[in-house]
């Protein structure tokens, strides 16, 4: 035994070669947290004492190879000032170079997930070996940083400048065929002959069949490309890099760009300094800040949906009523992940409808290559559609997805309480419509919850839980439980007109309608919200959702909330309905939809659209700063979030991001709404509710905003 420790053990065969393993006996995972850091300093010490080592392998006892740094650890180092985190990594490095520079030939043994600091581990070796179930890549610039622990230098270096600068800037795991091409790894082997492999590879370095120590110094030099070449590749990559992400939303890429182009002229440990440097720039900037915590976050979120689960019945069948799109949604998604659903309707035309959806998803990803045909036939197998309730019996939680009418559901929801087992689950995808309400004509309400889904079901992954006034625990974690299942995350929000997401959505639709009154041109608050970073401005978002479901939830929100959500104008939205403009739906609305040469749907400006808002607003059309806009549509979202925790709808400013980001599009690298206020600063964001508060009530600042402002408090702990 050359070292044992709780995170790593190093131990030498009768060959003299060395497996240096990573084993974090207390955790699920191996990570490079401090307590790793400070074992893999132990571990290279000893290795550098040790006699007679020939070679080395680098092994893991998990399934993941090593998932990355600690990310938990970030936000203590985050808050501190620049120099004390370049130096942190440049510590890190060292112990880094180290490990590189001992005198024999290193080969990873990758049979798990390689990512961040776990590919960068690898990068050290003079060689790597994959397994056919692992991958790898540097994920970091999802985080709002980019790769510290040598990445950024040793990739370069390795695969070229080009193919470094894609890995890091998209952030992609690679699988092994991929990881190969790109010259990440040198071979792939069966996930059972890789250790073997690894040996193997390490004996021909010994026995002099392979130059390591050449394939150690390209690692160590500047890359090998004259100064034109250089100024090609970065220029092409910058163009193609930044029409993806936008510099000053996700300014990590362009830094790791900037940094890398600093670099690669220099030596390995000069080279290394302009990393370290260049990482605690991203690492200081608002979107890192934000991006770990949506990391943290999202961790949260899924722990709370485990504690919700506790209580959770077996669920073995699930149903869905109702089998239109959303149905249809529904019923592949719960199959997609294994689980048999019934799908009922009361025509059959409907039936084909649902299971058209179904199809449609799975046949694109049968084109993409991601499944065969043969695993879509399978997944279609388990959706059974049905028109009468011959096998709810055995039914352990049905879904009812019938069109969003009271009365509808009432009576859907009342025939199918009475054919189920008592301790069936029913579960309403509604949008608006009281979950206490709809459970009044049920025998057993304790069963009954809100199960609401976002549409198109196979791409939003949030599934909000909402709990009726007599929902058991037991109906909210069985609920919880299939939304896990289905591949959802869950968050458990309490009854009220629209719940949570649709609650505050509509505040900011009616911050919409009332620029457009005021002379706003909807293009031009489309723009700037979506340089703001939402996918889509406020006139498109109403146009894919539909200017009919828009109309019919803001008269549910308006009686909910008529303080703040009952207008007393007729808005722009509405006008539109008025004129069956519905959206996308039907072709128009804001906008004009038409196909292109390759039947793809592109939007325009219609002068029709202008027209009829004429009707409703009070003076010309006229021009605002982009900043105003911004902020009038921001704090009728964020202020009616905030009103939510007020109420307990949401217990939690975690849940409350997350479900923003999931259920809306709210801009990832800011956050969500209450990390967002506290970037603003809450004397600030108060200061604004008050400038803005003679425009009506959405804008006035909850009385939770005082209080916080006066007590200097902020949703997220602080540095």
């Amino acid at each position: 035994m050359i070292y044992q420790g709780n995170r790593i053990t190093v131990t030498m065969d009768d060959d003299h070669i060395v497996n240096f393993r990573f084993d974090a006996v207390e955790e699920s995972v191996n990570k490079f947290d401090a307590e790793t850091n400070k074992q893999f300093d132990e571990a290279v010490s000893a290795l550098e004492n040790a006699a007679e080592v020939k070679g080395l392998i680098v092994t893991s006892s998990k399934g993941v190879f090593i998932a990355g740094a600690d990310i938990t650890e970030f936000v203590g180092h985050f808050n501190k000032d620049a120099a004390e985190i370049e130096q942190w990594i440049l510590d890190i490095n060292a112990v880094f170079n180290r490990f590189e520079d001992l005198p024999f030939p290193k080969v990873a043994a990758i049979n798990g997930a390689a990512l961040g600091g776990g590919c960068e581990m690898t990068l050290v070796c003079e060689y790597r070996v994959m397994g056919q179930n692992a991958q790898i890549g540097l994920p970091e610039t999802q985080l709002g940083i980019f790769p510290g622990f040598g990445g950024s230098v040793r990739t370069p270096r390795l695969l070229g400048v080009d193919n470094a600068l894609e890995l890091i800037a998209t952030g992609k795991a690679q699988k092994p065929e991929e990881a190969l091409k790109l010259g990440l790894v040198d071979a792939v082997v069966a996930q059972d002959d890789l250790q073997a492999a690894a040996i193997d590879l390490v004996k021909k370095c010994i026995a002099g069949d392979l130059d390591w120590q050449a394939k150690r110094k390209e690692k160590l030099v500047p890359i090998k490309l004259n100064t034109l070449e250089q100024t090609m590749a970065f220029s092409s990559a910058r163009a193609a890099i930044f029409a993806k992400a936008h510099p000053k939303q996700y300014p990590a890429v362009a830094i790791a760009i900037e940094t890398i182009e600093k670099h690669v002229n220099l030596d390995r440990d000069a080279a290394l300094k302009i990393e370290a440097a260049g990482f605690a720039k991203a690492a200081k900037t608002p979107q890192a800040a934000s991006l770990v915590g949506l990391f943290l976050n999202d961790q949260a979120v899924k722990k709370l949906a485990k504690q919700h689960s506790k209580k959770a019945h077996d669920i073995t069948e699930a149903a869905v009523l109702g089998a239109g799109i959303m149905g249809g949604g529904i019923a592949y998604q719960a199959a997609s992940k294994g689980l048999p659903i019934i799908m009922k309707d009361i025509k059959a035309e409907q039936l084909d409808l649902g299971m058209g959806e179904a199809s449609k998803i799975l046949a694109k990803q049968v084109e993409r290559q991601k499944m065969s045909a043969a695993e879509m036939g399978e997944t279609l197998s388990r959706i059974r559609p049905t028109l009468n309730y011959g096998d709810f019996g055995d039914t352990d939680i049905v879904i009812e997805a019938v069109v969003e009418n009271p009365k509808v559901k009432h009576a859907v929801l009342k025939e199918v309480e009475g054919l189920v087992k008592d301790n069936a689950i029913l579960a309403s995808n509604t949008s608006t419509i009281s979950i206490t309400y709809l459970a009044t004509v049920l025998e057993r309400p304790e069963n009954f919850v809100g199960m609401h889904f976002f549409n198109p079901v196979h791409r939003m992954p949030l599934v909000e839980v909402i709990r009726g006034e007599k929902s058991s625990d037991e109906a909210i974690a069985t609920t919880v439980a299939l939304a896990s299942k289905m591949g959802k995350v869950p968050v458990v929000v309490n009854d009220c007109p629209g719940f949570l997401v649709n609650r505050v959505l509509f505040p900011y639709f009616g911050a919409f309608d009332l620029l457009l009154k005021q002379g706003a041109d909807f293009v031009q608050v489309d723009k700037v919200m979506e340089k703001f970073g939402w996918p889509m401005g406020p006139a498109y978002l109403i146009d894919v959702v539909g200017l009919d479901t828009g109309v019919h939830g803001a008269d549910i929100m308006a009686e909910g909330f008529p303080d703040r959500m009952k207008p007393d104008y007729k808005g722009g939205i509405k006008r539109l309905f008025e004129a069956n403009r519905l959206g996308q739906k039907n072709g128009v609305g804001f906008y004009k939809y038409e196909l292109d040469n390759r039947g793809r749907s592109q939007k325009t400006a219609d002068e029709a659209t202008y027209e009829l808002l004429k009707d409703t607003t009070d003076r010309d059309k006229q021009e605002f700063a982009d900043q105003v806009i911004i902020d009038r549509m921001m704090l009728a979202f964020c202020n009616e979030t905030v009103r939510c925790l007020e109420d307990n709808i949401v217990s939690t400013p975690a849940e409350a991001d997350m479900a923003m980001i999931m259920g809306v599009g709210f801009p990832p690298f800011r956050g969500g709404p209450c990390r967002y206020i506290d970037q603003l600063g809450l004397d600030n964001y108060l200061a604004l509710c008050e400038q803005y508060a003679p425009l009506g009530k959405a804008y006035a600042a909850p009385q939770k905003i005082r209080e916080m402002a006066a007590a200097g408090d902020t949703f997220y702990p602080q540095a």
